[in-house]
């Protein structure tokens, strides 16, 4: 069976605490980062430095006119939407926030789904191989245990989408593929994948988790916070912030 799968790396402690664990899982992977007009465009940065390091295939989509389609997000458009700070976990959990990007989620799903269908027809009609031998998945490290309240977060959003795949792909419909979408964290808290991370030895000392443009986390953003809490629980230092501070 050849497993071939593209992970959304956004350069966070998620999406690369995801790629190390189905690349010790033997998937044959590859990464996408989308620029997609995001604020926070540090994180391309990291993304990059972190697929080197885990010796992976990875591409930069740049695509920041989404970010003038998605305009009414904080991460968008900061000048017109004040993002959040200093929130409590209860907070996070009672809304969705400014920092929710309208579809995001939606556009980059089918930006590496179309990445990785593209492989996969490859494998079938140029080089001969069974699509019978074949899986595909698009990996994401989405999670919602701890995380800001955005609906593109929950599990039910992930079957869904994952059956649109399949009905709007040839190679779904035409060879019996399917595009699955793998969200290894979706059930675990932020405490589980730091360890998870730290188990797997993921690079997660080049991740950068800030809603903020940097250089450093503003310590203050849902993100940072959650992921302060995350290793906290979890009992161990934030490698990310060590690093920054050697590199200073």
């Amino acid at each position: 069976m050849r497993r071939i799968g593209v992970v959304l790396l956004s350069g966070g402690l998620d999406s690369t605490t995801a790629a190390a664990l189905v690349q010790r899982d033997g998937i044959e992977l590859s990464a996408l980062t989308v620029n997609y007009g995001q604020s926070h465009v540090r994180e391309l940065e990291s993304a990059r430095r972190i697929a080197e390091i885990l010796r992976i295939p990875h591409r930069i989509v740049d695509a920041p006119f989404f970010g003038d389609v998605a305009s009414y997000s904080a991460l968008t458009q900061p000048s017109q939407h004040v993002r959040p700070l200093d929130r409590t976990p209860m907070a996070m959990s009672k809304d969705i926030p400014a920092t929710y990007v309208p579809l995001r989620n939606t556009y980059l799903l089918t930006l590496a789904a179309a990445a990785l269908e593209s492989v996969a027809l490859d494998a079938i009609e140029s080089k001969g191989v069974d699509p019978a031998e074949l899986s595909a998945a698009v990996v994401i490290g989405a999670n919602a245990i701890d995380y800001s309240g955005y609906p593109d977060c929950r599990p039910e959003y992930y079957r869904a989408a994952a059956e649109t795949l399949r009905l709007g792909s040839k190679l779904g419909t035409a060879y019996g593929v399917s595009i699955s979408i793998a969200t290894p964290l979706i059930e675990k808290s932020k405490a589980d994948i730091v360890r998870l991370a730290a188990d797997l030895g993921a690079p997660i000392e080049y991740t950068w988790s800030c809603y903020g443009p940097g250089p450093a986390p503003c310590g203050r953003c849902d993100s940072c916070l959650l992921r302060d809490k995350g290793f906290r629980e979890a009992g161990l230092p934030d490698p990310a912030l060590t690093f920054s501070r050697a590199e200073a």
